[in-house]
């Protein structure tokens, strides 16, 4: 009995300590500063079920990539089930990604389809050349939508601004120059990439929609469907 009047108290002191480090959970602790809980690195997008689903999904492409570790570094800014993509497999030969960054499995499995059969098959189509190389201005990027408090996709990892493509025959087909200023075989390319990458995205924005995506299409998984 007085071994049991000794440890009760110490294992109930514990208890409340333990309770006093998790977050707050409602207005109830609106009087108390709480720290903001620490940014989670570490977790590989394989350790989920759906994570490991869709790397091999992403593998089944032909693709080549590495998983990277989730991470939440901000308020609205996440990279969860990220991979960094290094190629891609075409119907014949494989074509690099430049300047890309971190993108969630998802996006890189929905940007590997698109690439093989809506970009590469099309090079060959209208331009009679392989796709060798498709140019980006970037993935992953903590900011909000231009001229809005609300969190771009960019900051999910889950957007591919795509600015041109680059075949193995040398030639450069940009969005800046020849959407409108290209041959006749290049606009009708450009306009196919477009049709395509709407099939496969949510939200798809290009030269058409307005002035600050003249020079890229922008590519986001999810959300409503949007194309222009």
């Amino acid at each position: 009995m007085r071994f049991a009047r000794l440890v009760l108290p110490a294992l109930m002191g514990l208890t409340l300590t333990g309770c006093q480090l998790l977050p707050s959970g409602g207005d109830g602790d609106r009087g108390t500063a709480r720290s903001p809980p620490p940014i989670e690195r570490g977790r590989a997008a394989a350790a989920s079920p759906e994570g490991a689903q869709c790397l091999a999904q992403l593998g089944a492409t032909g693709a080549s990539y590495t998983p990277l570790p989730d991470r939440f570094e901000a308020p609205g800014c996440t990279q969860v089930n990220p991979v960094s993509l290094a190629s891609l497999q075409g119907d014949a030969s494989r074509f690099t990604i430049g300047n890309i960054g971190p993108v969630t499995c998802q996006t890189a499995d929905t940007f590997a389809s698109w690439a093989r059969f809506g970009v590469d098959r099309a090079s060959r189509v209208y331009l009679g050349s392989r796709l060798a190389r498709i140019e980006t201005f970037g993935s992953y990027a903590c900011r909000n939508v231009a001229g809005s408090s609300r969190r771009s996709a960019h900051a999910r990892a889950e957007a591919i601004d795509v600015a041109a493509f680059v075949l193995e025959d040398g030639r450069r087909i940009s969005i800046n120059d020849d959407w409108n200023g290209g041959t006749q075989a290049e606009r009708e390319f450009l306009r196919v990439v477009l049709n395509s990458a709407c099939k496969r995205f949510g939200t798809v924005l290009s030269p058409e929609y307005n002035a600050a995506h003249a020079d890229h299409l922008h590519m986001e998984v999810g959300g409503q469907s949007f194309c222009r």
